[in-house]
């Protein structure tokens, strides 16, 4: 089997989030909200230690945490998932971080996250106001950068490819998404980790006008890999990205991903989206509704990623209720890579499609089994659309190695 350039799929999801460890979990807590005490807080010296705690804010480590299961789950790390730091290390060297399996410069990062290290960055500047940058700790000045978040995941992971921090209000997390998908589809690097992290404090409470109940304190995140490069490690994408569109309004978002009134097998609503009329509601009612934030709580950046992991649950769902059926995969001619610098096959703008190559028909696999995410505000021109697809069974005994693009920067 081969694949155009442009196709992009997901090859690892985790999560860092009170009482989901799995995208089944989020999805079943989403249908049914857990009703009585609220979870416990996720526990990330668990998972990263507690060296990995050290000089880093709570949205950092949670998207850590995310960030490790993410790659965990798509056989980039060592088998035993664990590095051969040593107990008495210093925290942060060499040593101490689970680096790839691949080469790190074929692994970007995009982060999302509006509200983060708002704390950080609101204690830091009154410290200064009130009395002097000398009282500020040279430790811990560094997490008031907005791209703290990206950068630490890169760091602890040896990831060298280009790294993002998008802090795009409510869209902002499915954004995320989407221009990890750009790079790999631009050949920038194979595969790009893109997660999505807030927190509650009480700088955010106060900025918001909410208690901490209903907001998010967790991070998600998904590897999204270009599927030739999966497959030639002997990797199985869990989804494929369909079609992206940021609109001025809803309706117009959804009609462009679902022409012709077509019905998906599920919608991921905005957050908090309140039903209109009879006619007035872009998706036929009788297609089941999830809003993740009443299971998590409102998650402003991390939103879109956490949408994309609860959607591989529905997607895997799905796969199992049709039992032995698969989607037959759809037939591509590779194309010859030559010397010359090639124009990508899938930029940055409205209207992307990752799941296309050349040579693929639109649309191979049935609506009626793709996942639609939608997130963003309907009154103030900004909104944002998704959609998820089942990947093709694509096993082969021996996948060959595939060819490098030529305008691709890893070596």
């Amino acid at each position: 089997m081969t694949h155009g350039p442009g196709e992009v799929v997901i090859t690892g999801v985790g999560l860092a989030v009170p009482g989901a460890s799995t995208p089944d979990a989020l999805l079943r807590r989403t249908a049914c909200p857990v009703t009585g005490p609220d979870p416990e807080p996720f526990d990330t010296a668990a998972r990263i230690g507690r060296r990995g705690h050290r000089y880093k804010d709570r949205a950092t480590r949670l998207a850590l945490c995310a960030a490790l299961e993410a790659l965990r789950d798509a056989d980039l790390l060592p088998s035993d998932g664990e590095s051969d730091r040593p107990a008495d290390g210093p925290a942060d060297s060499p040593s101490d971080r689970e680096t790839v399996t691949v080469p790190g410069d074929t692994v970007g990062v995009v982060a999302s996250s509006n509200l983060g290290n708002l704390d950080t960055a609101c204690l830091t500047t009154t410290a200064i106001a009130e009395r002097s940058a000398v009282d500020l700790s040279p430790m811990s000045l560094p997490n008031a950068s907005s791209n703290v978040i990206a950068s630490w995941v890169a760091i602890r992971h040896g990831l060298r490819g280009p790294n993002l921090m998008l802090c795009n209000g409510p869209t902002s997390g499915l954004d995320a998404v989407h221009w990890g998908a750009a790079l790999v589809a631009a050949g920038r690097v194979r595969r790009v980790v893109v997660v999505g992290a807030e927190t509650h404090n009480a700088v955010v409470e106060d900025l918001l006008g909410r208690s901490a109940g209903e907001l998010l304190d967790g991070a998600a995140a998904l590897v999204v890999e270009g599927a030739r490069w999966a497959e030639a490690r002997g990797a199985r994408g869990v989804a494929a990205l369909g079609p992206y569109e940021r609109r001025a309004g809803l309706t117009g978002c959804v009609e462009a991903l679902l022409p012709d009134a077509a019905a998906p097998g599920v919608w991921f609503t905005p957050e908090r989206y309140a039903e209109g009329p009879a006619g007035a509601v872009p998706v036929p009612r009788a297609v089941p509704r999830y809003d993740v934030t009443g299971a998590v709580g409102r998650a402003s950046g991390a939103l879109g990623v956490l949408q994309c992991v609860a959607a591989v649950g529905w997607l895997a769902r799905a796969a199992a209720t049709t039992g032995a059926e698969r989607v037959e995969p759809v037939q591509r001619v590779e194309r010859v890579e030559s010397a010359e610098p090639v124009e990508p096959d899938a930029g940055a703008g409205s209207g992307t499609d990752f799941g296309a190559g050349p040579g693929s028909a639109r649309d191979p696999v049935p609506v009626s089994r793709q996942a639609l995410i939608t997130t963003g505000d309907d009154t103030a021109d900004a909104v944002a659309g998704l959609l998820l697809r089942p990947t093709p069974d694509r096993s082969h005994p021996h996948p060959a190695r595939a060819p490098l693009i030529s305008m691709e920067c890893s070596r």
